[in-house]
């Protein structure tokens, strides 16, 4: 009974994190120096933190640009991957294009967009959909690509037409990668949240992060971090349990429930 208890992956997952926080509190204790707090001090802050009508303001207008660019990156990229693995001659002419993005480092992006369209809320809308369009349109389109050909001929076989290859065989075939690709670009999304606000306008949470480092003030600063990892976490697993409830068929969906 014991084992097969330990044996859970909840368990392995407060273990885990039990280790951290150990190690985390020996290494501030005796190594942190004035910005790395220990693990208490830095839970201790969390409360002023979350209590402070100065981080709900930082978070409301970070999570615009989070909200707005993400919404933007599925808009464009669940279509265009959808679009770029069924028809592979625009696959070939707009791979270039696709590598171009994977490569290139979006913190270069941001003097562009400084001055194209300035330090306002669209720039950093703009570069949070860059961050995320990428991620899942290349999901979306392997999704596509890996349908069985054989179900596709077979269905031509028996006198299916183009939609109804969309609506019975491609769509749900490549659910399960198109809510993969969502889910991943939903992590990049706060990536992206976080490095437009550091880099390139020093407001919301990355301009209290800044303000913290400036200041020394360590366990507020780990606690702003810890407050936007709290909610990367959050929305992945949201994003988890909604890929349980569209793509039930699907691997991770499986192993979720198992």
């Amino acid at each position: 009974m014991v084992l097969s208890r330990l044996d859970r992956p909840l368990t392995y997952q407060i273990l885990t994190f039990a280790l951290f926080a150990i190690g985390w509190q020996i290494y501030g204790t005796y190594f942190g120096g004035l910005l790395v707090p220990t693990f208490t001090e830095t839970v201790t802050a969390l409360v002023p933190t979350f209590a402070s009508a100065e981080f709900w303001e930082a978070f409301v207008v970070s999570n615009q640009a989070l909200v707005l660019g993400f919404a933007a990156a599925v808009a464009i990229g669940v279509p265009t991957g959808i679009v770029l693995g069924r028809f592979r001659t625009l696959e070939r002419l707009s791979n270039v294009y696709l590598n171009i993005l994977l490569v290139t480092p979006m913190a270069a992006i941001i003097p562009l967009l400084v001055m194209s369209v300035g330090f306002g809320l669209l720039s950093r809308v703009i570069l949070v959909t860059l961050f995320a369009v990428v991620m899942i349109v290349v999901n979306v389109r392997a999704g596509i690509r890996q349908v069985d050909p054989s179900l596709i001929q077979m269905a031509r076989t028996f006198g299916a037409g183009e939609a109804q290859i969309w609506r019975e065989i491609l769509l749900p075939g490549a659910l399960p990668s198109i809510m993969t690709g969502i889910r991943l670009g939903l992590g990049r999304a706060v990536t992206g949240m976080v490095i437009v606000e550091l880099l390139m306008v020093s407001l919301a949470l990355g301009g209290l992060i800044l303000e913290y480092r400036g200041s020394f003030n360590g366990p507020a600063l780990y606690a702003v971090i810890v407050a936007i990892i709290a909610e990367a976490l959050v929305l992945i697993s949201a994003a988890h349990w909604l890929e349980r409830r569209i793509a039930p068929w699907a691997p991770s969906a499986g192993k979720a429930r198992s």
